[in-house]
């Protein structure tokens, strides 16, 4: 059994118990390093001849798929799977799964921080200080402000008992709405206009489709306050990245803290510009998080290769 990892170098190197433990139960396990990009023809000649693929955010699509044609099983390496063409790999009779929920609690603590640090300027105001600039700058006090979290899964749930310690007043949106959380978070589920109209704060925490695409533009932009923040810890396709910076330029928002871009590692405007906070896709990047999902990955494989019921198959 042949195996092609495909996660971060950083989550090797933290966890790499997820290689050795690989590495016993396949007989050939090649890693391919992946912060900088993958080369597609790199990745198709390492798919050739894997029966297994373990991914976190490289895209697995046709190509890839009809490259790999001993490929039996895809795991993604985390919860949201839109980088995996999904429809097309049960075409071929190519199971996926993934891990949800074991990376919730590291995503909702960098949306959270990404929060505060909007609010305050504290990147900005660390780099004026490293340079010997000391300038007073007003910020905002989040206790007490609106909230808003587009969709409600295990992440924005963590969300929202997080803004339960600042008194905040936090709306929801989203296809699932789960009342009985809600009613325990103090949340309510509202429409989207009033959503972007009435939050201080919007997060964005829902999985990509191609329903929401862009779904973040110039329209829906134009419905935030001026004074508003929009974070994402999800997928930077949920955003028009030209209509954003449009806004952020002309003061349409006041400011963007983003962990995630359309097109990674992010080289456009949108990420120089001084009122956005720019992370490198680290939602799930916590010792914690490593360990957990590549728990379920190894006893998945392992499930596999015994032919067990597998966790957490995707339909």
């Amino acid at each position: 059994m042949n195996a092609l990892i495909l996660v971060r170098d950083a989550f090797v190197a933290a966890y790499p118990e997820l290689i050795e433990e690989t590495e016993k139960l396949c007989t050939n396990v090649t890693v391919m390093k992946t912060d900088d990009g993958v080369r597609k023809e790199e990745l198709l000649k390492e798919a050739a001849t894997a029966d297994i693929i373990v991914v976190a955010v490289v895209k697995i699509d046709r190509d890839v798929i009809d490259a790999a044609t001993n490929l039996k099983y895809i795991i993604k390496f985390g919860a949201g799977y839109d980088n995996i063409d999904v429809a097309y790999a049960e075409e071929k009779g190519i199971i996926v799964s993934n891990a949800p929920g074991q990376n919730a609690e590291s995503a909702a603590d960098l949306a959270f921080g990404l929060m505060l640090a909007s609010s305050r300027s504290i990147p900005q105001k660390d780099a004026e200080v490293k340079t010997r600039v000391w300038n007073n700058s007003l910020g905002n006090e989040v206790h007490n402000k609106k909230l808003g979290i587009v969709g409600f899964g295990s992440i924005g749930q963590a969300i929202a008992k997080r803004a339960n310690g600042f008194s905040m007043e936090v709306m929801a949106y989203g296809n699932y709405q789960n009342e009985e959380a809600a009613a325990l978070l103090n949340v309510r589920f509202t429409d989207l206009d009033t959503l972007l109209t009435e939050s201080d704060y919007v997060i964005l925490s829902t999985s990509l489709t191609s329903k929401n695409k862009h779904f973040i533009n110039r329209d829906t932009l134009r419905k935030m306050k001026s004074s508003a923040f929009l974070i994402n810890i999800s997928r930077g396709g949920l955003i028009h990245e030209g209509d954003l910076v449009e806004a952020l330029k002309n003061g349409g928002i006041r400011g963007a803290a983003l962990d995630v871009f359309e097109v990674e590692p992010s080289q456009n405007e949108l990420s120089m510009l001084p009122n956005v906070i720019a992370t490198p896709h680290i939602g799930g990047a916590t010792y914690e998080a490593i360990v957990n999902i590549s728990t379920i990955t190894i006893d998945n494989i392992q499930r596999f290769i015994e032919e067990e019921e597998l966790l957490f198959v995707v339909h």
